[in-house]
């Protein structure tokens, strides 16, 4: 039998609960909204690990859930999408939640409860077997899971880091996953110009390829050739939600890059496609797109 993984996602996966808004914002004179409330599987490791599984990817996921319900569904999508949840663990405190306020627009924002992530030790003997078997080790910055970081890199596993929405370079709690990476990707939501803050990483680890999702301007690819920006990318639907757009990003550039050899431009244009459809869908709308659709509309794209 054959137990290798193409890629293990190492991080928190947990349940959203998305709050669709019916008007353009809420309404605080008032003690009741009207709003579209779903429940699904989200957060970064649960997007990544069903994204890269969409995708056609044998995948890992090394993460905690709850002994409750939340962490029977997170546990059930991941097992019926195909993703190995050998590296599954429990989290005493519960599983990871998050509410997210969704305009009309598409944009969002979020209120994350990670439950124990700051105080979990995760077996690491059975974590170190898990990311043996992978070429492709995808972090999310939940705290226990900087402890993997060491071990993926001593066992030849290349490593991206989701860095989720930077603030400042210098932010002493994401250093050793700077430190530690092949691939750092970011959003650019609080850098209207990402060029200082890839210096920054650049500086530090000059061996660390940087993504940054802008948005609706596109994306901006950080070398040590340069910086490199990309348009966005047009769909025939309109941006809904855009919750998992940043794990998309992120996916499609890893699995284009890294794992099927595509050129860096060629992987972000790819990664860029996968982000904009996710945004036309509504949580527990699960048609992530596929390999063959990638490569369709990558094609389309290319003319």
């Amino acid at each position: 039998m054959n137990d290798q993984l193409d890629v293990v996602v190492v991080g928190g996966a947990g349940v959203d609960t998305n709050v669709y808004l019916a008007g353009d914002d809420i309404d605080w004179l008032v003690e009741t909204n009207f709003t579209r409330n779903v429940d699904c599987v989200g957060q970064a490791g649960g997007y990544s690990s069903r994204l890269f599984a969409r995708l056609g990817k044998r995948t890992g996921y090394i993460g905690p859930v709850g002994d409750d319900h939340g962490g029977r569904l997170v546990r059930d999508t991941l097992a019926r999408d195909g993703v190995d949840l050998t590296g599954l663990f429990v989290d005493p405190g519960g599983t990871n939640r998050s509410v997210n306020l969704v305009y009309r627009d598409g944009g969002r924002k979020n209120f994350y409860d990670g439950r124990g992530s700051m105080t979990l030790q995760p077996n690491l003997a059975l974590c170190r077997g898990v990311l043996a078997r992978a070429r492709l080790a995808h972090f999310s910055i939940v705290h226990w899971a900087r402890q993997l970081l060491p071990i993926a890199r001593e066992l030849g596993a290349a490593i991206a880091i989701d860095l989720q929405d930077v603030v400042t370079a210098d932010d002493p709690y994401r250093q050793d996953f700077v430190d530690g990476a092949d691939i750092l990707l970011l959003s650019g939501v609080n850098h209207p110009d990402p060029a200082p803050v890839i210096a920054a990483y650049h500086r530090r680890n000059p061996r660390a390829i940087c993504v940054v999702g802008m948005g609706a301007r596109g994306t901006v690819l950080g070398t040590a050739d340069g910086v490199r920006w990309f348009g966005p990318v047009a769909h025939d639907r309109p941006v809904v939600d855009s919750n998992g757009a940043g794990d998309s990003l992120a996916v499609g550039f890893v699995t284009s890059y890294l794992l099927d050899g595509f050129a860096l431009g060629d992987a972000v244009q790819r990664g860029q496609l996968l982000a904009r459809h996710t945004c036309t869908l509504i949580a527990g709308d699960d048609q992530f797109l596929t390999r063959r659709e990638l490569d369709e509309r990558f094609a389309a794209l290319r003319g």
